[in-house]
């Protein structure tokens, strides 16, 4: 018997991608620091970026960047270590207690990726025998952790709960989780949270929210997908949010009751065995929290940026998902026409991605746009007018 060469199986793989239009690439792209605002250069080319999640741009206010580096020049740059061997510091305990303060949450534990975050939970709560089901719009890493708890994964069609209901009578003696994010990373659009909230209570299934692009835009204050469908840690009991995005830093929390984060202190391995977020960054993000909360205009600037998007391109014929976030899709179907049309977005001076399958469904590829807080009006307009004449 010959063994199959990993490698070449490998390289095989590349071949069949780069047929397909589906190679993904690394690119640089670099801050354009004498301009600031939404600006990176690619390459010597300046560029209008819509492609960062960055909706509050809060990741180069000159409070964050003092507070790092005031932090820094304390404490260092590195924890060090885990947090169960002497990488906790204060900045992080300051963290957790800050989110659980304006989550509504007893409790908050940090990871250092959203990624992690939910291998941790789902392999933390689920094991053989268990059930959890999931939107099939779901980001991977919630698909991965329940595959990672060896449970039975059963996905419904999109945003369809009388589909999770089936799904979870299917094994009506099981031990159930039901996960879904909150605000849809690909389609942007929001969960039937509270309808999903309600089946739950039903079924006596646990309900998990991914809330990593809703945290931080809505709600009144900023507290994400829940605070804006006005559920709470008893109707929702775990909540998964990222720091990268909104908040502008770095890394990931669960909340949710003491129970829940005592537990996955000692049964999440994706927080037990690996280093612990920078300290620095902790601190950082301790003041973004702040800057989300309290500065509502950059909220109601964003939300008036999405507003001027959607009834643009709805004027200009262009078809975008019905999303009412800022995440804001355009499908343009093959992955040769998206490839296509993000490259003349960029030639017109628009940095705009191409996302394509397998992160999207089979033929359904697009151009997502984001928005941000640091977009102007007039950059809207120009973003607008350019795709009108690349999409034709």
């Amino acid at each position: 018997m010959i063994r199959a060469d990993l490698l070449e199986r490998l390289a095989a793989r590349q071949r069949e991608r780069a047929a397909a239009q589906l190679l993904r690439r690394l690119h640089v792209l670099d801050v354009d620091v004498a301009t600031g605002g939404a600006w990176v250069v690619d390459d010597g080319h300046r560029l209008l970026d819509f492609a960062s999640n960055d909706y509050l741009g809060l990741a180069r206010h000159p409070a964050l960047i003092e507070a790092l580096g005031r932090a820094a020049r304390v404490v260092g740059v590195g924890a060090g270590a885990a947090h169960l061997l002497g990488g906790h510091r204060d900045e992080h305990a300051r963290l957790e207690h800050g989110l659980a303060q304006w989550l509504g949450r007893e409790r908050v534990l940090l990871f250092s990726t959203g990624y992690m975050a939910n291998l941790g939970v789902l392999a933390g709560l689920l094991a053989r025998g268990d059930l959890c089901v999931q939107d099939r719009l779901n980001h991977a890493s919630l698909i991965d952790g329940a595959q990672l708890a060896g449970c039975t994964l059963r996905r419904y069609r999109h945003a369809d709960v009388e589909g999770a209901a089936r799904q979870l009578d299917a094994q009506p003696q099981a031990a159930a989780l039901l996960a879904s994010d909150g605000v849809f990373s690909m389609d942007g659009d929001i969960a039937p949270l509270r309808e999903l909230a309600a089946l739950c209570r039903a079924q006596a299934a646990l309900c998990m929210i991914d809330d990593a692009h809703g945290l931080g835009v809505l709600g009144a204050d900023g507290g994400g997908s829940l605070a804006w469908a006005g559920l709470g840690q008893r109707e929702v009991p775990v909540l998964m949010g990222t720091l990268g995005k909104a908040l502008g830093t770095f890394g990931a929390f669960v909340a949710g009751s003491a129970e829940l984060i005592d537990g996955l202190v000692q049964q999440a391995r994706s927080f037990i065995y690996t280093t612990a977020l920078p300290p620095a960054l902790a601190a950082a993000t301790c003041v973004a929290i702040d800057l989300a909360r309290g500065d509502a205009e950059r909220r109601s600037t964003l939300a008036a940026r999405i507003e001027q998007f959607r009834a643009g391109a709805r004027a200009r014929g262009l078809a975008v998902l019905a999303s009412p976030t800022a995440i804001q899709p355009l499908r343009v179907g093959s992955s040769e026409a998206a490839l296509g049309a993000a490259a003349r977005l960029r030639e017109a001076g628009f940095h705009v991605p191409a996302v394509r399958p397998p992160t999207v469904p089979r033929d359904q590829a697009r151009l997502r746009v984001t928005l941000s807080a640091l977009h102007t009006q007039a950059q809207v307009e120009q973003l607008l007018d350019t795709l009108r004449k690349v999409l034709a």
